[in-house]
C-alpha cells in the first residue's frame, strides 16, 4: 500500500474590499492633483457655482435688526440692570444726582473683598483655601490689576448665574426628551463650542450694540454648553432606586425633580457650574471687543502695543482670579447638605455667610473715612512688567540668530510646504476621502455628515482658507499630542514628575489664549510659526491629563495579572498599558484638535492667513454674514474632526473589548 504525498499549500492573502476601495480612492485623488487639467472643476471649486450664504445671512440680520430692534435693545436695558449693579457694587460705586449735592455711595472695600473669599474658602475648605483665596485676590491688589478685575468679576457674577439657569432649563428638557436632545439640542450644543468666539461678537454688536451687556451675551453663548451636558449627564446618574422612591411617596413630576432628582445629582452639576466659570473667564478677553472692558481689555491693549509686561501682569490676574473661582466651586461642590437643626436662626445656620457680610459691611463703611479701604493704596503696588521686558530682550540679543536659524527652518522646510499641499488639494476629493473614512467607521449618517460640512466650506468660496486653517490647526494638534503624550506617559510613571507638572498644567489651562501669544510674538515675530508654538502651548493640556488619567487608571488586577505572566516593565507598557490606555488617549487627542483650532482662530490676529482672518475682517466690518460663514466654516471642521476622532475611539474600544 502506498501512501500518497499531500503537500499543504499557503493560500495567498486576502485583501479586503475596503482596502482596494482605499487605493482606489487614493489613486483617483492622486491623479487629481498631479495633473488637475483632467478635471479642473474638481480641484479648484468654479466660482460660478459658489453658494452666496453670506449675502443670505446678512440679509437675514439687517431684516431682524430692522424690525426687531425695539426687542433686543429691550433686553439690553433689562439685562444692564443688575448688571450696572454688579459693576456699581464692586467696582464703581453709586452716584445719585449731579454736582457738588450728589450723593455717593462707596464700592465694596478691596480688604472686605478679601476678607470675603477667605472667610468662603474656609468654609468650605479649611484654613489651607482660605489662605488660596486670601493671597491671589491680594496678589491682585497688589500688582494694581484690582479695578479691572473687580469689573471682570461683575460681569462673571452675572453671566454665570445666567447661563447656569438656562442650561439647568435645557438640560432638564433633554433629560425629557430624548428625542428633542439629538434633534435640535445637541447639534445646537455642538455648533456653540465649536464656532470661533469671535464671530458670536458681530450679531451681538449689530442686534445688542457696543456695550457690556454685547459682551456678557457673547460670554453667556460661549460658557453655556457644559452646564447643560453636566445636567443630562447628573440626571442620568441618579440611581433608579431613588427614582422609584419618588414616585412611592407620592410625588408629583415637579416635586420628584426639584425634590428628589436635582438634589441627588448636585456634584455632577456644580462639575458643570465650575467649567461655566472657567469658560467665561475664558471669554472676557475676547467680549472685551465689543465692550465689556475689565482685565480682558487690559491684555487687548497690550498685545495691540506689545507690551510683554502689562499684557502678562493683566493675564496672570485673570490666572489668579480663575484659580480662586475655580478651588472655591470644586470644594462647593464636594459639600454635603447640613444636617437640618430646628430653631435655628440664620446666623447660627450661615455663621461664615454672616461674617463675610459683616466685614464687607464694616469696612466699607470704614473706607468713608479711611482712603486705605476705598482703593488699594499706591504705596504697597508693585509690578513686573519690566522684568518681564527685561527677560525678553535678554533672549533677543543672546539667542537671536538660533531664534531666527530655527524659525526659518520651520518655515522653509516643514509648514510651508504643508501648506502648499493641502491648498492645492482636490476639494472633491478630500469630501471622498472624509467620506469613506465616516462611512468606514460609523456608517452612512456619519458619511453623509462629514460629507455635506466639507463640503460646506468649498461650496461658499472658502476652500483655500479652509484649507490653511487645516493645514495650521493639524501640525500644531500633531506636535501638541506628540509632546503631551510623551508627557503623560513620564507623568504617570513618576509621581514626584507628575506632582511637577500638574501645577505647570493647572497653569496652562487657565492662562488666556492671548497670553499666550505676547511673549511668542516678542521672540519669533508674527507669522505661522509664532501661531504654531502658541498653540502647541495652548492645546497640549489635554493630551498631557488624559494620557496620564488613562494609565494610572488600568486596574490594579491586570497589572498584577501581568506581574505574574512575567511580563518585563516594557512589556507591561506596550502590551498592556498603552492598549488599555488608548481610549482615553484618543479622547485626550479630541480636546487637543478642538483646542488648537479655537487658538488658530486668535492667531489670526498675528498675521495666519485662514478662516480667522475672515473672521476678523468681518468684525470691523461688522459684516455678519462673512463672519458668520467663516465661523460655520471652523466649526464644521471642527465637528468633522470631533465626529471621526469619537467614531474611531468608538472603534477602537470595540475592538479592545471596553464596550
Amino acid at each position: 500500500m502506498t501512501v500518497a504525498d499531500t503537500s499543504i499549500t499557503a493560500r495567498p492573502a486576502q485583501i479586503s474590499s475596503w482596502t482596494l476601495i482605499w487605493i482606489a480612492a487614493v489613486t483617483v485623488v492622486a491623479i487629481l492633483y498631479m495633473m488637475p487639467g483632467i478635471a479642473p472643476w474638481a480641484v479648484k471649486y468654479p466660482s460660478d457655482a459658489v453658494i452666496p450664504i453670506s449675502d443670505w445671512i446678512s440679509a437675514f440680520m439687517a431684516w431682524v435688526k430692522a424690525n426687531f430692534t425695539w426687542l433686543t435693545r429691550g433686553i439690553t436695558d433689562i439685562v444692564n440692570v443688575p448688571l450696572q449693579w454688579a459693576i456699581s457694587l464692586l467696582a464703581k460705586g453709586w452716584k445719585f444726582g449731579y454736582g457738588p449735592d450728589a450723593l455717593v455711595l462707596p464700592r465694596l472695600s478691596w480688604i472686605g473683598i478679601c476678607a470675603a473669599f477667605a472667610l468662603a474658602g474656609f468654609a468650605f475648605g479649611g484654613g489651607r483655601l482660605a489662605a488660596l483665596a486670601a493671597g491671589c485676590m491680594i496678589y491682585i491688589a497688589l500688582f494694581g490689576q484690582w479695578d479691572s478685575a473687580m469689573l471682570t468679576l461683575a460681569l462673571i457674577a452675572i453671566s454665570v448665574p445666567l447661563c447656569v439657569v438656562i442650561g439647568l432649563g435645557l438640560g432638564i428638557v433633554a433629560f425629557r426628551k430624548p428625542w428633542f436632545d439629538r434633534a435640535i439640542i445637541q447639534p445646537m450644543l455642538d455648533l456653540m463650542q465649536t464656532m470661533p468666539t469671535f464671530a458670536y461678537l458681530i450679531p451681538m454688536l449689530l442686534l445688542f450694540g457696543n456695550s457690556p451687556v454685547s459682551g456678557m451675551l457673547a460670554t453667556a453663548i460661549f460658557a453655556m454648553p457644559p452646564m447643560v451636558r453636566a445636567t443630562v449627564l447628573a440626571l442620568k446618574r441618579v440611581p433608579h432606586e431613588i427614582d422609584d422612591f419618588g414616585e412611592m411617596v407620592g410625588c408629583t413630576e415637579r416635586q420628584k425633580l426639584l425634590k428628589v432628582l436635582l438634589p441627588s445629582g448636585r456634584p455632577t452639576l456644580m462639575v458643570g457650574v465650575n467649567q461655566v466659570i472657567m469658560l467665561a473667564l475664558n471669554m472676557v478677553i475676547i467680549s472685551s471687543m465689543i465692550g465689556a472692558g475689565g482685565l480682558g481689555y487690559d491684555v487687548l491693549l497690550a498685545l495691540r502695543a506689545l507690551k510683554i509686561g502689562q499684557g502678562m501682569e493683566a493675564g496672570l490676574a485673570i490666572v489668579a482670579l480663575a484659580i480662586v473661582l475655580d478651588r472655591l466651586s470644586q470644594a462647593a461642590a464636594r459639600q454635603r447638605p447640613s444636617v437640618h437643626v430646628a430653631d435655628q436662626n440664620f446666623v447660627h445656620r450661615y455663621p461664615m455667610l454672616t461674617a463675610a457680610v459683616a466685614v464687607l459691611a464694616g469696612t466699607t463703611l470704614l473706607s468713608l473715612f479711611l482712603p486705605a479701604f476705598a482703593s488699594v493704596p499706591a504705596a504697597i503696588k508693585m509690578s513686573t512688567a519690566p522684568w518681564w521686558k527685561a527677560v525678553v530682550d535678554w533672549v533677543n540679543i543672546h539667542f537671536f540668530d538660533a531664534i531666527e536659524a530655527f524659525r526659518t527652518i520651520l518655515l522653509l522646510y516643514v509648514l510651508n510646504p504643508i501648506r502648499d499641499f493641502l491648498v492645492e488639494f482636490p476639494w472633491l476629493g478630500m469630501v471622498l476621502l472624509v467620506g469613506l473614512a465616516g462611512y468606514r467607521l460609523s456608517g452612512p449618517r456619519l458619511a453623509v455628515l462629514v460629507v455635506l460640512m466639507t463640503a460646506f466650506c468649498a461650496a461658499t468660496g472658502l476652500w483655500e482658507k479652509s484649507m490653511a486653517t487645516l493645514y495650521l490647526c493639524g501640525v500644531s494638534a500633531v506636535i501638541a499630542a506628540i509632546f503631551g503624550i510623551a508627557l503623560g506617559i513620564a507623568a504617570s510613571r513618576s509621581d514626584r514628575f507628575a506632582a511637577f507638572l500638574m501645577p505647570i498644567c493647572d497653569t496652562l489651562q487657565t492662562l488666556p489664549s492671548f497670553c499666550f501669544i505676547i511673549p511668542v510674538v516678542m521672540l519669533f515675530r508674527v507669522g505661522d510659526v509664532t501661531a504654531m508654538i502658541a498653540t502647541v502651548l495652548f492645546a497640549i493640556v489635554p493630551a498631557i491629563r488624559y494620557t496620564n488619567h488613562g494609565i494610572r487608571q488600568i486596574p490594579e488586577s491586570l497589572i498584577e495579572a501581568a506581574t505574574v505572566s512575567g511580563c518585563t516593565p516594557r512589556q507591561m507598557f506596550w502590551r498592556v498599558q498603552l492598549p488599555l490606555a488608548l481610549p482615553e488617549i484618543m479622547l485626550g487627542l479630541n480636546q487637543t484638535v478642538l483646542l488648537a483650532l479655537s487658538m488658530i482662530i486668535i492667531c489670526a490676529m498675528i498675521g495666519t492667513r485662514d478662516l480667522g482672518q475672515e473672521v476678523f475682517i468681518a468684525l470691523a466690518k461688522a459684516d455678519a454674514g462673512r463672519g458668520l460663514t467663516a465661523g460655520f466654516a471652523i466649526a464644521f471642521i471642527g465637528i468633522v474632526a470631533d465626529r471621526l476622532l469619537r467614531a474611531s475611539t468608538d472603534r477602537l474600544q470595540s475592538r479592545l473589548g471596553l464596550v
